[in-house]
């Protein structure tokens, strides 16, 4: 499972024109999710994100979570995170499970930060999303949980 984070002072995210989800301060996340992840994959993830201290105190060090300074996460369903660019100029997306595995670790991933007390607002999964993303620093992480589970 791949994630890219974004810390940010506003996310949005529309479908055909009409908002589907809004935060303010918070974390825009870009899931992916891969054929081989299962929930301990999601699980890892949805801990690691919510104890990273990637906020600013007061002396402008990155030294809060999104806990501790009552942010959201707004998570949006990315499989082209999964591309394979190797070979030829298309990317291949093999690796990117399938809605039948993927929405429902999309949404325990979902629910694991809801149990952290993280406010969560989402996209559609497999819809054609705008996403505005008012990415502050920039603060931009790639997290992959095959560092925690080796495939």
């Amino acid at each position: 499972m791949i994630a890219v984070i974004q810390r940010v002072s506003e996310g949005e995210v529309k479908v055909h024109e009409k908002s589907r989800g809004k935060i303010g301060t918070g974390l825009v996340i870009l899931l992916g999710v891969a054929s081989d992840d299962d929930v301990r994959d999601a699980d890892w993830l949805a801990e690691k994100i919510v104890s990273l201290r990637i906020f600013e105190d007061d002396q402008e060090k990155m030294n809060l979570s999104i806990r501790e300074v009552d942010g959201k996460a707004l998570v949006i369903s990315q499989f082209t995170l999964l591309a394979d660019y190797k070979r030829g100029r298309r990317p291949g997306f093999t690796k990117a499970a399938k809605p039948d595995k993927a929405i429902p670790l999309y949404e325990h991933f979902m629910d694991q930060l809801w149990l952290k007390d993280i406010q969560v607002e989402k996209g559609e999964f497999g819809a054609n999303m705008q996403v505005h993303i008012m990415n502050e620093g920039p603060v931009t992480m790639v997290l992959d949980s095959t560092v925690k589970f080796p495939r």
